[in-house]
């Protein structure tokens, strides 16, 4: 069937919930465009009259598809060189949602943190996950998606809840206090003070990097505030020629650190009682090609 400008229009309405949940299953932005573009062929395809609800058969058809390419993805990440993060976005939820605690949701689940502990469930667990506590679909709408029951989508939804509760790291999400942390951090590293360095990071403090094996960062997840705050100063050498810039990716302050105007590198701290408890480094190529763009991506 081919599509008009009205059922474009309403496939437009429902990119950004879309793209959000494909983002929030996959943690990847091309993966989840992917999946978005594909329901899109699904949607002009569609005849119009089999489609009573359109928000919610496209949902539907996104999280399937976003499953089919966990499924893929999960041999893929098996065999990924070193510690895997997600792929940062550009994250601003708008005026529309100011400091409510919708935000704090929308934020928290696209959180490094988060996304990380995601990675552990199966891909039901994680549709379900996803569906439920970020964008609050009903049990029995989560049921159709999935073609189980509802009885048993409460269970997934139970046992996702509980894993994440486990694994999950507890920080402070204070933006404001995260930011401020982040310029004394980057003030210490940038001056090769290692005294200032430590007196911001928490004893047990780690630094996780994600290379995926192209380009220089750790292999392996350091521990400790001596090994950590000497690893950022040796970063930090030498790096007058980079520009860095202030964003908010995944939900929370970060830096931008860009090399001949090229990304580099994006650094997150994530914080609780005031001082830095793990300390995120994304180096992946891959994973910085839409670092630098202003338009939010979920």
């Amino acid at each position: 069937m081919a599509t008009d400008t009205a059922s474009t229009d309403e496939f437009e309405a429902h990119r950004p919930v879309l793209t959000g949940v494909a983002y929030r299953m996959l943690g990847a932005v091309a993966d989840a465009e992917d999946v978005v573009q594909e329901a899109w062929l699904r949607w002009s395809a569609a005849e119009r009259a089999d489609i009573r609800e359109p928000r919610a058969y496209l949902v539907r058809i996104t999280t399937r598809l976003a499953i089919d390419r966990l499924r893929q993805a999960k041999a893929r990440r098996e065999s990924y060189v070193g510690p895997w993060l997600p792929e940062p976005i550009v994250t601003d939820f708008g005026p529309a949602l100011p400091d409510t605690a919708e935000r704090a949701v929308l934020a928290d689940s696209v959180s490094f943190a988060v996304l990380v502990v995601l990675e552990s469930l199966s891909p039901l667990e994680r549709a379900v996950f996803v569906l439920r506590e970020a964008f609050g679909f009903p049990f029995g709408e989560i049921a159709v998606t999935l073609e189980r029951s509802e009885a048993a989508v409460r269970q997934l939804a139970g046992r996702a809840r509980r894993h994440v509760a486990e694994r999950r790291p507890r920080y402070d999400v204070d933006p404001a206090e995260r930011r401020a942390l982040t310029e004394r951090f980057l003030a210490a590293a940038g001056g090769g003070d290692i005294d200032a360095m430590l007196t911001l990071l928490a004893p047990g403090v780690r630094l996780v990097g994600d290379s995926g094996g192209k380009t220089k960062a750790p292999l392996r997840i350091i521990e400790g505030a001596d090994k950590v705050g000497r690893f950022m100063l040796a970063v930090a050498e030498g790096g007058a020629r980079f520009e860095l810039r202030a964003m908010e990716f995944n939900g929370a302050p970060a830096v931008l650190v860009l090399d001949g105007g090229v990304p580099d590198l994006v650094l997150q701290l994530e914080i609780r009682d005031g001082k830095v408890e793990c300390v995120y480094i994304v180096r992946n190529p891959d994973k910085l090609s839409g670092a630098a763009s202003e338009r939010p991506s979920a």
